[in-house]
């Protein structure tokens, strides 16, 4: 866990200083706002569920991107700024996470994860870096970090943000998810498998069109490639699992 906090202190650090501090409050990108700025609104989630007798499905659920003073949520991110640094903040985040299921065919219950952290938000000239890593405070105890980068392309009033990332996930984490103990591979017929670390590359497009007045529609769609260390798992049923977004919005300027 040490590791991991160390190695996003060390990249968000190596991140660009800003050029100079804007001369007031006006000017400055990064002053905080004591008004909600950003999107808010309700949508279909669409979210795969790999593993045994798991399929995907879509769930109803708020979508919420937006700023206001120190905190933050980014769909499934959420948070409070603290210092400055860079061309964002320091921030202490927390993750929304559904990956538990019940007890079936002779496998334990998986509890959800709550994964909390530490992040930051980057938006340099050349595109934005969100970059987290999380412990999970519930039953796995183990670590999640992740580093993705967004470009923005905009066609007429269309925004397009294409990304690119990595997702590393711990043994512990892997394990208490996809890991078959020898009580389980007893009572499901499933042979026995211990998961180890896993690194994932994550590629995604997102997308902000515009409708009436300060009304808009957020479509996102994300692909993660899953290790080896997570596929070679007898509760996997897929290499790849997508998420994808449809939401309607109003934006709060």
């Amino acid at each position: 866990m040490k590791n991991t906090f160390a190695a996003l202190a060390l990249a968000c650090c190596t991140l660009p200083a800003l050029a100079q501090q804007a001369a007031s409050d006006s000017t400055d990108p990064l002053q905080l706002q004591d008004r909600i700025v950003g999107d808010i609104g309700g949508g279909v989630f669409h979210l795969d569920r790999n593993g045994l007798s798991r399929h995907s499905h879509n769930l109803a659920l708020p979508y919420a991107y937006f700023d206001y003073d120190r905190f933050f949520a980014r769909v499934d991110t959420f948070g409070i700024k603290t210092v400055r640094m860079g061309y964002g903040y320091l921030e202490l985040a927390g993750r929304l996470n559904f990956e538990g299921f019940d007890a079936d065919r002779g496998l334990h219950r998986r509890s959800d994860p709550i994964p909390l952290g530490l992040g930051t938000y980057q938006e340099t000239p050349i595109g934005a870096f969100f970059l987290n890593a999380f412990y999970d405070f519930n039953t796995s105890h183990g670590t999640l970090a992740e580093a993705i980068y967004a470009a923005q392309v905009d066609i007429g009033r269309v925004s397009i943000y294409p990304q690119i990332g990595v997702e590393y996930r711990s043994a512990n984490y892997n394990n208490y998810y996809f890991g078959v103990d020898p009580t389980e591979a007893s009572a499901s017929g499933l042979r026995q498998y211990t998961a180890g670390a896993s690194t994932s590359p994550i590629l995604g497009l997102s997308a902000d069109v515009p409708l009436t007045g300060d009304w808009k529609l957020n479509l996102t769609w994300r692909r993660k490639w899953l290790d080896s260390s997570v596929t070679n798992s007898p509760l996997i049923h897929h290499r790849a699992e997508d998420t994808a977004i449809i939401a309607l919005s109003y934006h709060f300027k």
